[in-house]
């Protein structure tokens, strides 16, 4: 879910974490299975671009379902240039 979910989660707010809930639900539209090859680029984009574990996952998951648009507010990720970005802001 991200970062600013885990953030409303962990401060209990319910508003805004169904907001991301109901988002993600209506927009996400293929899951991508856990594979040796989304570990291998995971790992791979982990070690070129010094992500942690789960940004090169979400990134993997991103690129192998070739997202067209990586939503984050996380502006070290844009260094990742297989993916176009939006930043969000709270």
């Amino acid at each position: 879910m991200g970062f600013a979910a885990l953030k409303s989660r962990r401060d209990g707010n319910v508003t805004l974490l169904y907001e991301f809930v109901r988002f993600l639900t209506e927009s996400v539209n293929e899951d991508v299975t856990l594979s040796r090859a989304v570990i291998t680029c995971a790992t791979e984009i982990r070690s070129r671009y010094g992500f942690k574990t789960p940004d090169a996952s979400h990134l993997t998951g991103a690129t192998l379902s070739n997202g067209e648009l990586f939503l984050t507010n996380d502006r070290r990720l844009n260094r990742f240039a297989a993916l176009s970005f939006e930043e969000l802001t709270a």
